[in-house]
């Protein structure tokens, strides 16, 4: 199999388990979404995918010198969301109020899927969409869906959720990851954000 060929999982993970995970199998430019609520279901979808890689929006890992979620510090950003910033790109502190509980999951998940021998990468769907000048689902998921579409991506429909989108989303900057079609910004002794490589 080709390396435009292998199977990419992406995860538009929540924050909690009783609200959907919006999940996609991409193999080659065919997508395949569904929605999932739990941890189990999540890691045994993927697994049985057996992807190449797994790329998730979520933050996957604490600023370097954070040892934790709950003991009270004024260390709130990473190296890659300080490059965010700079880049213009509007997302979420990982120590604002819900972001904690996707914080503390996604760190999980990303544990539990490479102690399967799964690699692991963290994306940005909102930040890849603005750099491919693809519309958020803000701005409606039939813009949204026809941006992914122009980049190539088939089997996608109108009722497909904007949690599923945003796997596809995600599924496809794990496709650009595997090209080498990507960038990757932040300290590596945090965890690199993957996106797109700008147009």
């Amino acid at each position: 199999m080709r390396e435009d060929e292998k199977v990419i999982v992406g995860i538009d993970l929540a924050g909690v388990e009783k609200r959907p995970t919006g999940f996609c199998v991409l193999e080659g430019l065919k997508a395949n979404t569904c929605v999932l609520y739990t941890d189990m279901q999540i890691v045994e979808k993927t697994t049985s995918a057996s992807p190449k890689i797994v790329a998730i929006d979520a933050p996957l890992a604490l600023p370097k010198d954070r040892k934790s979620l709950d003991v009270r510090s004024n260390i709130h950003f990473r190296q890659c969301d300080v490059e965010l910033m700079k880049m213009g790109i509007k997302f979420f502190p990982i120590t604002l109020g819900p972001m904690r509980k996707l914080t503390a999951r996604g760190i999980a998940l990303r544990k539990s899927l490479e102690n399967r021998g799964i690699e692991v990468i963290e994306t940005y769907p909102g930040a890849a969409q603005d750099i491919l000048r693809i519309p958020r689902k803000q701005n409606g998921l039939a813009k949204l869906k026809m941006g992914l579409e122009e980049r190539g991506i088939k089997n996608l429909d109108d009722s497909m959720s904007g949690d599923e989108l945003d796997a596809v989303t995600c599924a496809l900057v794990g496709k650009m990851y595997v090209e080498g079609k990507h960038i990757a910004i932040g300290n590596p002794e945090e965890i690199l954000m993957i996106l797109p490589k700008p147009m």
